[in-house]
């Protein structure tokens, strides 16, 4: 625990060493964010504000959004201001601060896709039974179990790599403090260590992946005995949640279902998981619904005509 002091900052190398194409990064990046907070945070007001989008299903959108503003948040803008900085560093405190936040809303995240999934189900297949089974306060303590289960991934994942002795290298390849390389630069067996990450964030990832995939195909294959228009409702619907968990959760098998081990593409992955999903989330689930996009509309009319009038 004493050698562990020895470090108390760590170096992060980056997406690149290239000056030219740092500027470049840096304008990327930025605009991806800046949509990114933009866009989430658009639906979180409309979901808000709009009496029309009262049931579950944006209920749980809106949290989605407000867990992906704050992940992408808890990344982005250190990343982004490293891009110009020459001194890339990050301090012990902070480096664990940022697995900790990272893990808790990524966790969180997991298990909410797991609920709207379900609330698709319920609505698709049990459309008599939808308003008791999915009644407010079912919707609020399935929120409450996402964060309990979020905080707890995130804390054993926290306590784990907090108490590794850290002696002496301090450079991480990445624009992340993340996992696996923190336990690469430990200054002790991990081999251990790195199986129980598995079970803890790889399998996890993983076996909700192909649960999900299985119960969207129950809902798709329920859909027969529905009328036209409501296959392709709910054809759209379940689309896009299928596309938003298949852009959540292959980057993260790919990221935690192996031994404890980096690759120079886990930098690409963790791009696609911290920073391209949370932006694209609010364009796919927006596309093709139409409830979503008229409420949109209006809340930006009134902020217009309110903003004309001066108020």
């Amino acid at each position: 625990m004493e050698n562990r002091n020895n470090v108390t900052e760590f170096i992060l190398l980056g997406l690149t060493q290239n000056p030219g194409g740092q500027k470049v990064l840096f304008v990327i990046f930025l605009l991806i964010y800046i949509v990114t907070i933009l866009g989430n945070t658009f639906i979180v007001l409309t979901v808000i504000a709009s009496q029309s989008l009262g049931s579950p299903m944006y209920f749980f959108l809106a949290y989605l959004s407000f867990i992906d503003t704050v992940y992408s948040t808890t990344i982005a803008p250190k990343m982004i201001v490293d891009l110009l900085s020459e001194k890339r560093t990050i301090s012990f405190q902070a480096c664990m601060t940022q697995v900790f936040i990272d893990h808790l809303f990524a966790g969180a995240e997991v298990i909410l896709l797991v609920v709207m999934a379900y609330d698709r189900y319920v609505a698709i297949c049990k459309p008599l039974h939808y308003t008791s089974i999915m009644n407010r306060r079912a919707c609020v303590l399935l929120v409450l179990v996402a964060w309990m289960g979020g905080f707890l991934h995130s804390s054993v994942q926290f306590l784990v790599i907090y108490r590794l002795p850290f002696c002496g290298p301090n450079v991480i390849d990445n624009f992340v403090c993340d996992m696996y390389p923190l336990l690469k630069l430990a200054c002790t067996n991990t081999h251990l260590i790195g199986l129980s990450m598995i079970a803890n964030g790889g399998a996890i990832c993983t076996v909700t992946f192909l649960i999900l995939l299985v119960s969207y195909g129950i809902i798709l294959n329920s859909l027969k005995s529905h009328s036209l228009e409501g296959k392709r409702k709910a054809f759209y619907t379940c689309a896009s949640h299928i596309t938003v968990v298949v852009l959540f959760f292959v980057p993260c098998i790919f990221l935690y279902a192996r031994p404890s081990s980096t690759f120079p593409v886990d930098k690409c992955m963790t791009v696609v998981l911290t920073f391209i999903t949370p932006m694209l989330n609010p364009l796919i689930y927006t596309m093709r619904n139409a409830e979503m996009k008229s409420a949109m509309r209006k809340l930006w009319r009134k902020n217009a005509v309110l903003h004309g009038r001066g108020l």
